[in-house]
């Protein structure tokens, strides 16, 4: 029997792989008293975790050691172990070993572009001014704005119908402008909020032109596309820093990690100091490690989590993200083209992929519905969990909603204008992984036509309470029949006679 080629193998791989995620097969009681099984389209947020990935967990932590020492066989396993996922980072992003490195950081992508922000003003004082644009996270706004004089925000740019990628017109004005003034321009990858991918590499270029650097949130990006860091046949075309965090590559509870060229973070107090970042310490001096990526991490790392991330990464690796990237693009086309057909329904952000190519999440609305409204009676009655509200991008979802209710404004009066804005100060997010389907979109689909078809029905039936979030009037949802600690813990200590 002949063995089947690279990439049908690679499919079948990745076929299985996505059949064996933890939580895929969550069920739950629904308001109708039926017990359905969970139609996860909240990846955006955090991917379910792969099989592989516990698996590999489970079968390390009986060895688990601290690492930083080889003097003992459980801490030489960890400490190799450990090492080991910092080269898988590079390799997964592509990125050149010589020139660049990667470490570990606590509260994923926040942390890293933290310790980015921070790091970069301090290596390049006299470029007090950051590029951003309105489409980013706040993880990729804010501490820019904290640690810089002056942060400028770059609009997306109109494609066909909606808004599309940034504006690279007004982001080249804007670096001519501040010339050398400007320290990095921070971009994500891909949008958290719609979905669309922006050019990174050809804004590097812009970004290079001007000396200044190219700082790329793929917090997004990660887990839906290749990377390729260094290595193009255009040097300029090449990233300075990338940030990205585990939870949203189907390793949830990882760290986040910076991939960032050497010579940016070299002859550098490392931001955060303790053990593990120095050669010595004194009682009135000590001297800091010169070595990557040991002087960024200081104190005991997330072994697990580290480890963890890797596994994932190896095995995305293995299929090929070109291969995941081409099955995902197919799957969004297909939920775009079903959802422009819902009556009533918004999709936010410019829907041709021959002009914005779209990966991981679709934002809509309902209209005259309010988006907390929408999300309770997608989990309630239907078992589809989606996220809703701004989705921490707070300017970018006010500017979409803004454009999509222009229409309407020629056709009502002030007063409705206003109500309608009201209820769409937010938007309903669905987001996809590599274990989604078109079964899931199908789902998702008559879902929201039968919502639309019975908006009274179901506005009847709950209460808006004062955080602006939606809970039925007679169904209730008790997590601790499902899980608690403080149960657990005591059957565990009951079976053991305590």
């Amino acid at each position: 029997m002949a063995k089947p080629n690279g990439a049908v193998s690679r499919k079948i791989l990745l076929e299985k792989l996505t059949r064996e995620v933890i939580g895929l097969e969550v069920q739950y009681t629904l308001a109708t008293g039926e017990r359905t099984r969970r139609i996860y389209l909240d990846s955006t947020a955090s991917t379910l975790r792969l099989k592989v990935v516990q698996d590999v967990l489970d079968k390390f932590l009986p060895y688990y050691s601290n690492t930083h020492s080889l003097l003992h066989f459980g801490a030489r396993l960890s400490t190799k172990e450990y090492h080991w996922a910092h080269e898988m980072v590079l390799e997964f992003v592509r990125a050149n070993p010589e020139i660049y490195t990667a470490f570990f950081v606590g509260s994923g992508t926040t942390g890293g572009m933290n310790r980015v922000a921070r790091t970069l003003r301090e290596k390049r004082p006299e470029r007090d001014v950051v590029i951003t644009t309105i489409m980013e996270h706040h993880s990729n706004d804010l501490p820019h704005r904290k640690h810089f004089r002056e942060v400028v925000h770059i609009p997306a740019a109109m494609a066909s119908h909606s808004l599309g990628c940034v504006n690279l017109r007004r982001l080249e004005e804007t670096l001519r402008e501040h010339a050398d003034k400007v320290n990095y321009v921070a971009i994500t990858g891909v949008s958290n909020v719609t979905g669309i991918i922006n050019p990174i590499h050809e804004i590097a270029e812009l970004a290079h032109r001007y000396g200044a650097l190219i700082v790329v949130d793929a917090a997004q990006m990660a887990a839906h596309v290749p990377i390729q860091m260094s290595g193009h046949d255009n040097p300029a075309h090449d990233l300075d820093v990338l940030v990205f965090s585990g939870h949203k590559i189907y390793a949830p509870g990882s760290p986040g990690v910076v991939i960032t060229r050497k010579d940016l973070f070299a002859d550098l107090e490392p931001q955060e100091v303790g053990g593990g970042m120095v050669d010595a310490v004194y009682i009135n001096r000590y001297t800091q490690s010169q070595k990557f990526p040991d002087r960024e991490e200081a104190g005991t790392p997330n072994i697990c989590g580290a480890i963890g991330l890797a596994a994932a990464l190896y095995a995305l690796h293995k299929i090929g993200m070109e291969m995941i990237a081409e099955e995902e693009r197919k799957l969004i086309e297909y939920a775009i083209e079903k959802l422009s057909a819902v009556d009533d329904l918004i999709i936010y952000g410019e829907t041709d992929s021959s002009l914005c190519k779209r990966y991981g999440a679709i934002s809509l609305n309902l209209k005259n519905m309010d988006h907390g409204l929408t999300a309770a009676t997608l989990n309630d009655y239907f078992n589809i969990s989606v996220r809703n509200e701004c989705f921490c991008a707070h300017p970018y979802v006010r500017e979409m909603v803004t454009m999509s209710l222009a229409e309407e404004a020629e056709r009502l009066s002030d007063e409705e204008l206003e109500q309608l804005a009201e209820l769409h100060r937010g938007m309903v997010r669905a987001s996809f992984g590599v274990y989604s389907t078109r079964k899931d979109v199908d789902a998702l689909v008559a879902a929201l036509e039968h919502i639309t078809a019975n908006k009274n029905f179901y506005r009847e039936h709950y209460v808006r309470l004062p955080s602006g979030d939606y809970e039925h009037k007679t169904f209730r949802f008790d997590h601790k029949k499902i899980f608690s600690i403080q149960d657990e813990v005591e059957a565990f200590l009951a079976a053991r006679g305590f």
